[in-house]
């Protein structure tokens, strides 16, 4: 979840090519459907769908029994935490494009944890 978190920084920092006074609406992509409509992809969307991608892999991780899931679990936390406090302090980052990120990366660290205590109770055996 880091890595939308950094494209959205360079984005509203102005490096990354896209400018104007919404970046987010900027359009990627536009596609005429059978039915006559135009499904049109905007930056924003793009990134979301990104995080979603991003998300799903994190949770996969969160699956595993290791000693790196400990490790894993403190950066899910650290990054939530970054996105928090980037939206609460940073005026670019008031947008429903970061609050999603932000979002994601809420329930990343929750199924994260909640996936890690429900796979530890599974390999607790008394004999």
């Amino acid at each position: 979840m880091i890595v939308p978190f950094i494209l959205y920084n360079l984005v509203i920092a102005g490096l990354a090519g896209f400018s104007g006074a919404d970046p987010w609406a900027t359009g990627i992509l536009s596609v005429t459907m059978l039915s006559g409509g135009v499904w049109r992809m905007d930056l924003g969307d793009a990134l979301i769908a990104l995080g979603l991608i991003f998300m799903f892999f994190e949770i996969l991780k969160s699956t595993r029994t290791s000693n790196a899931s400990v490790l894993d679990h403190l950066l899910s936390t650290f990054v939530f935490i970054a996105y928090l406090i980037e939206f609460l302090v940073v005026g670019g980052a008031s947008t429903s494009v970061f609050f999603l990120l932000m979002v994601m990366a809420a329930i990343d660290l929750m199924a994260g944890f909640s996936v890690s205590i429900r796979s530890a109770g599974r390999d607790v055996s008394f004999n």
